[in-house]
């Protein structure tokens, strides 16, 4: 019997990652498990925190006397012993605390506040035992079996199947609940009341037939019983006062794409290229040995079916699939897809669904009711026991790299659950990140290719329009004239375009004529955006918000105007150009509601509207057929941000977005609109040529001692004072330089490109290196030492492999 615990406890002012001991209590000593988490005391006063049990052992190393485990927070694991492992390599290798590593792997109903109940399983309560413990009901509140000191009963009920947790997040949606109706009485004495009730009495006579064709423990719906066979609530009633039914209120998962039709599809035909990918994916599957593949395939050449086809698979052998996208916008198209083949087994992981849907899809693979996983970059932790493949889509997204604590990247959290499981990764993407195509070049990764389209089609021909030219012929306008005339083109062939521009909102900014004034956010070192759908000015990185001004608010000029150009008002200009044309506009503005994404994205499908006008949300991993063009209004966004990356994300965009063109039986056209026509990035980006820009990046790339050829981290100090923040810096500049070798190349400390946000100033430093052996040492030493620093409003932040500079 082991009677100590390890916890790793939650106490925000001073987390650490070496674990607690307690000891456990004799009422838990039979049950309790690690991965559970646990009420102990902690500190002076013996203050209540919450942890995790990390480890069950018999002896204690503590010289002291050691503390009990309060209370038990859950009647199972939360987590399993493979996601505890994962949590202590997340925390040395993100530069994180453990407790935040098990908090991000939780559904949010697990860690936001809710209510938890113990509910009776679809038993009577006619054991006199279980009715005096539940008091007459079918479920009790936690609070009742903690102050009634039932937790150890509880844990025994839990192990015989006749109790089970839910967790009630706080909202209206808590809980979702259906009637169902059981036959009370035997079908013989239904009989026998049946021919005594009154012909007149039809409804009556109508519900005792449906009970009767019932077994002993089956059950009907009350909403089948109300819309199929017009049986109504009073009938019901009625039933139920006679005896000869009773009415139950059960719990349903509740199920995002409930109303949604999911079309059955078969496996399709693999080409020669595909079927090469399939083989090889498929051997590692067959011998449960773990490879990462880089499936580097050009738009529309048919990922998706490798995809599903080496997923059927892993089923065959009663296992599980991870399948991450980089965004909720690709998530509809792609769960059509899984849905439609894989049909109940696939559970949906992404923010856009509310608390109490992630939770029950959670729950659904927790119990092993759904073996494939389709969702975002946290659907990497998804609780699967027996995992068959890891798949993750577009891999050179920067999506998949968390910003905030602890900053990981899905990448590498998922190569490591696969070498776990034994199985086989395989990263998805037209334009691969130079890290991954790099790790391939060197046969760390296999490289898996399709070269051509599924359909034997060509790929896009692009057109790259100098808007300088276009300045200087007299056409001042957001559209080019080869772009009007493409649209215009498609429109009369009832064919669908797509427009891209990187940038929401109505316009970029609010300047003064006459003094140059420029209306700035008054917490960040940023222009505010002119927003004309709430008349009003927002700025995008805290989320201030405030009037639009008439006159300037320096010189109190009438003289105020808008300049640069948002989509809402490229949705005007298109509007007042092409006055016959249906427009979707697709941004963060017009996709913030629940549902939104998948709603626009069926609408175009449907062929409802002629143009979807949209941010990079659009660039990648939709598959319209009808969609014979694609317009890029301004492909220099991201060429003038200092960001050694900013090549690699233009070329990978347009090339993506390129790709949505010519995905059926027409050929596409692409117009991308630039004011740098001759940029490699472009001009590569022209002739789909990733090769090329490869060999072109990294040569840049070992010039400059970037990634893939150094690794780098970063180290980022904000503070209210401007001061405080520079001199501390250069504190910890000093602090981490003897963990350094003279190979090491520090950058900084700076101000970072964006100074100030949230009413604080930043300054970073970034360290390049390959091979040092000290700094993990340091950067956790530093990570331990400003705890307190950051509890009075200093903020230290420390990236490993940051994706933004900005």
């Amino acid at each position: 019997m082991q009677e100590i615990a390890d916890v790793i406890v939650d106490v925000p002012t001073l987390q650490t990652n070496i674990p607690y001991e307690f000891k456990i209590p004799k009422k838990f000593q039979e049950d309790i498990t690690i991965g559970m988490r646990v009420i102990v005391p902690f500190g002076k006063g013996d203050r209540r925190v919450q942890g995790f049990i990390t480890k069950l052992k018999d002896e204690q190393s503590f010289d002291g006397e050691l503390k009990e485990i309060l209370e038990l927070m859950d009647l199972e694991p939360v987590l399993n012993q493979e996601l505890i492992h994962l949590g202590e390599w997340m925390a040395q290798t993100t530069y994180s605390f453990r407790i935040s590593c098990y908090q991000t792997m939780l559904p949010a109903v697990l860690r936001a506040r809710y209510q938890k109940i113990v509910k009776l399983m679809d038993k009577e309560i006619a054991d006199s035992e279980l009715f005096d413990i539940f008091q007459g009901k079918n479920w009790l509140s936690w609070e009742d079996v903690e102050e009634r000191d039932l937790t150890s009963k509880m844990l025994k009920l839990k192990k015989e199947g006749k109790i089970e947790v839910n967790y009630l997040v706080d909202d209206k949606a808590n809980k979702k609940t259906k009637k169902v109706i059981y036959r009370k009485l035997p079908i013989n004495q239904l009989k026998e009341i049946y021919d005594k009730i009154s012909n007149r009495a039809h409804r009556q006579k109508q519900l005792i037939e449906r009970l009767l064709l019932l077994a002993d423990d089956e059950k009907i719906e009350q909403k089948t019983l109300k819309h199929t066979y017009e049986i109504d609530t009073p009938v019901i009633n009625r039933g139920v006062e006679e005896g000869w039914c009773e009415v139950k209120e059960v719990e349903v998962y509740r199920d995002p794409y409930e109303k949604s039709d999911f079309q059955h599809t078969e496996p399709l035909k693999l080409n020669q290229e595909q079927q090469v990918a399939y083989d090889k994916i498929n051997g590692t599957i067959q011998k449960d040995k773990h490879e990462v593949f880089l499936l580097e395939g050009v738009t529309g050449s048919g990922k998706t079916e490798v995809y599903l086809q080496s997923i059927a698979e892993v089923l065959e052998k009663d296992q599980g699939a991870l399948v991450l996208v980089p965004e909720i916008a690709l998530t509809p198209q792609m769960v059509h897809r899984f849905k439609g083949r894989f049909g109940e087994l696939v559970a949906v992981l992404h923010s856009g669904l509310s608390d109490g849907e992630k939770y029950d899809e959670w729950r659904k693979i927790e119990k092993g009711e759904a073996k494939v996983v389709v969702g975002a970059r946290s659907s990497v932790f998804a609780p699967l026991e027996n995992i068959g493949i890891i798949i993750i889509d577009e891999e050179h997204e920067t999506t998949y790299k968390q910003s905030d604590s602890p900053r990981y990247h899905a990448r590498d959290v998922a190569i490591w659950r696969a070498k776990e499981h034994h199985c086989p990764v395989v990263l998805g993407s037209a334009t691969p990140s130079l890290e991954s195509r790099a790790r391939a070049s060197k046969e760390v990764y296999t490289l898996l290719e399709l070269k051509e389209r599924v359909n034997r089609q060509a790929l896009p021909s692009v057109e790259i329009i100098d808007m300088r030219e276009e300045m200087k012929e007299g056409n001042s306008s957001l559209f080019s004239k080869p772009l009007k005339e493409a649209l215009v083109k498609r429109l009369a062939n009832k064919e669908q375009s797509v427009l891209m521009l990187n940038r929401r909102g109505y316009s970029s900014f609010l300047m003064c004529r006459d003094c140059g004034f420029v209306l700035k956010c008054p917490n960040c070192d940023i222009s505010q955006t002119l927003h004309m759908d709430t008349h009003s000015m927002k700025c995008h990185y805290c989320g201030h918000e405030e009037a639009i001004p008439k006159i300037c608010p320096s010189c109190h000029s009438s003289k105020i105007r808008y300049f640069g150009t948002g989509t809402q008002k490229i949705e005007e200009e298109l509007n007042k150009l092409l006055p016959e044309a249906n427009i979707i506009r697709m941004d963060v503005d017009t996709t913030r509601r629940k549902g939104a994404h998948e709603r626009l994205l069926q609408k175009f499908g449907n062929q409802e509207a002629d143009i979807l006008l949209g941010t990079q949300m659009i660039a990648k991993g939709l598959d319209f057929p009808n969609v014979t063009f694609v317009g890029v209004l301004n492909a220099d966004t991201a060429l003038g941000l200092p960001d050694f990356r900013s090549a690699e994300k233009t070329f990978q965009l347009l090339t993506q977005v390129s790709g949505r063109a010519g995905r059926g039986e027409i050929n596409g056209d692409v117009v991308i609109q630039t004011y740098n026509p001759e940029h490699y990035a472009i001009q590569l980006a022209q002739n789909h040529d990733y090769a090329t820009f490869y060999l072109r990046e990294m040569k840049y790339r070992h010039l400059s001692d970037y990634s893939p050829y150094y690794f780098l981290t970063s180290i980022q100090v904000s503070h209210e004072n401007e001061v405080t923040a520079a001199k501390r810096i250069q504190q910890v500049a000093e602090f981490i330089n003897p963990y350094l070798s003279e190979q090491a190349i520090i950058l900084g400390p700076t101000p970072r490109f964006v100074a100030r946000t949230h009413n604080k100033y930043h300054f970073q430093l970034i360290i390049k290196y390959k091979n040092e052996k000290g700094l993990n040492e340091g950067l956790h030493k530093l990570l331990n030492s400003t705890q307190k620093e950051q509890a009075q409003g200093l903020t230290i932040k420390i990236d490993p492999q940051p994706n933004q500079f900005l």
